[in-house]
């Protein structure tokens, strides 16, 4: 994490659909808004892009991955939508991830080959839900190098997922989603002093423990619980320290 810029951070956030039976997702807003501040303060030069459809969203994408990329350290890309079974929906059609993470592959986007790629994805992964499981509570005590190497293609990809594949995703209507809220307050608070597996595993601790539905008039839906995923196939120690300034030689 030594370039020059921190990256790109593209947040694609979608309230409105032309699909007839998906419901506006209020509360996305709040979401956006605060995930582009969190990652801004860690050095994203970050966009916003609302109600794409999904040829706007592959444009938005194919344009990006065609950017040079060589100055910077890595790449974000959020989404919140709605989805399910392995797809996520954009404001028109339904579409599967691997249509928007295959652009930055290390053959496709080779100024990005060798870092991190990072996608936090917002949305259902199915219908199911999870009512949890009551615990008892126990106490405790207590160098450069310009040797050329290959890479597999598939390299330094981390997926961040805001539940486990079949289950339900919850989101505020005032104050967003479970998921992308305790993202935000790990960027925020330990953003620069922990590695972002460690702020994954912190984001699910937050998610699993702090939330808990509340739909009294809804008794399927009252009281359950959620737990995100993390796909990684990282190749090294991610964390976002601040960057000294840039001194470039000649």
């Amino acid at each position: 994490m030594n370039h020059k810029h921190r990256g790109q951070a593209l947040i694609f956030n979608h309230e409105n659909f032309t699909i007839p039976y998906l419901s506006t997702r209020r509360g996305t807003n709040v979401d956006s808004e605060q995930l582009s501040k969190a990652l801004e303060r860690l050095g994203f030069e970050v966009t916003v892009h609302k109600d794409c459809i999904l040829s706007e969203i592959l444009d938005v994408v194919s344009k990006t991955a065609a950017k040079d990329h060589t100055d910077n350290d890595c790449i974000v890309i959020a989404v919140m939508s709605h989805g399910e079974h392995g797809h996520l929906y954009a404001k028109d059609v339904q579409y599967r991830l691997d249509s928007i993470w295959t652009y930055f592959t290390a053959n496709n986007c080779p100024t990005l080959a060798g870092k991190p790629k990072l996608f936090f994805i917002q949305a259902c992964q199915g219908d199911k839900l999870d009512p949890g499981s009551t615990m008892v509570k126990e106490t405790e005590t207590d160098g450069d190098s310009s040797t050329s190497y290959k890479i597999p293609t598939h390299a330094d990809f981390l997926f961040s997922y805001s539940t486990i594949p079949g289950y339900f995703s919850w989101r505020n209507t005032d104050n967003g989603s479970w998921y992308i809220q305790s993202l935000i307050k790990e960027l925020n608070e330990n953003g620069k002093e922990y590695n972002m597996l460690t702020l994954l595993t912190f984001v699910s601790q937050r998610v699993a423990v702090d939330y808990e539905s509340n739909v009294p008039s809804n008794p399927l839906m009252d009281r359950q619980k959620q737990i995100p995923c993390v796909t990684s196939m990282l190749t090294r120690i991610l964390r976002f320290n601040d960057k000294p300034p840039y001194s470039q030689a000649g």
